[in-house]
């Protein structure tokens, strides 16, 4: 069979590529092998305009967050279901310096900053001592509806095959690679961390990092914001939370861990004023770089094989933004930012 993209991977990134090229006009099949715990599927789903202890803008948002807003809601609306809500974190100090730093940011940038009218508003659901700031707004991405939907209807259009990739039955020729029974125009890697290992783009940079997140089930808390005060804590379903996460650069392996899920319980006991049961601990790998910028666009000595990946923790932001610029370079011949163009990199990907 022919299809002008072979597509490996369907989290976020492998979604909103395959989306925009049908929406372009073009043919892809994606393959890829059923997995609990990827880093779509771990993830939180946030979108937050700020960053860091230091407060700082997170690259691209002021273009970045509009943008997603207006994908999430057409794509919500095609695949028929609820995938974005906008939200406003509130973030609790969790020292003396940090609510220095916020007010300090507030007075420089208020833009998606805003300090309360009362300090004690949340007094009676969570431990606090030191106040709190507001971000807003902020957008939860509801990646456990968009990516269990889309894929029953890429299985409807049988567009989908659930099968482990296999390296060894890829065939890649100038202009074009054949995989098996398929023939393609070109192929693209979406499949996250397992990009590192991927023999034409193992000497990228990238930077994988471990994380971990517990759902936990708390009655009587309002699901109308998410609670930051070292973890967060993010409205999941009905009454339902997400709580995480770690970043381990130095692990193992991708499994779950019983030391973080004592630390998330002795700080849900630290933190929360109100009755609470642990439901289940999840693991993955973010596919982080280590410049935090991603890796788009086809290899400079192999230009039938592109890389969609190295999103890190910003894939429900950075993702349909990229994804959409990326299908106009290919239809039109615009080109790609310099900073995510997996060009820049030609003299690694030429070793």
């Amino acid at each position: 069979m022919y299809t002008d993209f072979l597509i490996v991977g369907q989290g976020i990134c492998g979604t909103f590529l395959s989306w925009y090229l049908q929406q372009a006009g073009y043919s892809f099949t994606i393959i890829d092998q059923p997995q609990a715990n990827t880093a779509s599927k771990v993830a939180a789903g946030i979108i937050n305009p700020v960053t860091g202890r230091r407060i700082v803008k997170t690259w691209l948002i002021d273009e970045v967050m509009p943008f997603a807003q207006e994908a999430y809601t057409a794509l919500g609306a095609s695949l028929n279901t609820t995938v974005i809500e906008q939200k406003s974190i509130v973030d609790f100090y969790a020292t003396p310096q940090m609510k220095l730093a916020f007010e300090k940011k507030y007075e420089e940038d208020p833009q998606y900053l805003s300090l309360p009218a009362d300090l004690y508003h949340w007094h009676a659901l969570f431990n606090y001592d030191f106040g709190y700031g507001e971000i807003n707004p902020c957008y939860l991405i509801k990646l456990q509806n968009i990516l269990p939907a889309y894929r029953a209807q890429l299985e409807q259009q049988q567009l989908l095959r659930e099968e482990l990739f296999e390296a060894d039955q890829l065939q890649v020729r100038p202009d074009g690679i054949t995989y098996k029974d398929i023939t393609a125009s070109r192929i693209i890697f979406s499949d996250g961390i397992a990009a590192a290992q991927n023999p034409y783009f193992k000497n990228l940079p990238f930077a994988p990092n471990k994380g971990e997140a517990v759902w936990v089930e708390i009655n009587d808390l309002p699901t109308t914001h998410i609670f930051k005060k070292g973890f967060n804590l993010v409205p999941w379903k009905d009454n339902i939370f997400w709580l995480g996460s770690t970043y381990l650069w130095e692990f193992d392996n991708d499994l779950p861990t019983p030391g973080f899920r004592q630390f998330a319980h002795n700080w849900l006991l630290q933190t929360i004023k109100l009755p609470f049961k642990l439901l289940d601990h999840m693991a993955a790998v973010r596919p982080a770089t280590l410049e935090r910028r991603p890796f788009v666009g086809f290899h400079p000595q192999h230009p039938a094989v592109g890389i969609f990946n190295g999103m890190g923790t910003k894939g429900c932001s950075l993702a349909p933004w990229f994804a959409h610029q990326w299908v106009q370079s290919i239809k039109e011949g615009t080109p790609l930012d310099p900073l995510a163009d997996v060009k820049r990199f030609q003299r690694v990907l030429a070793r």
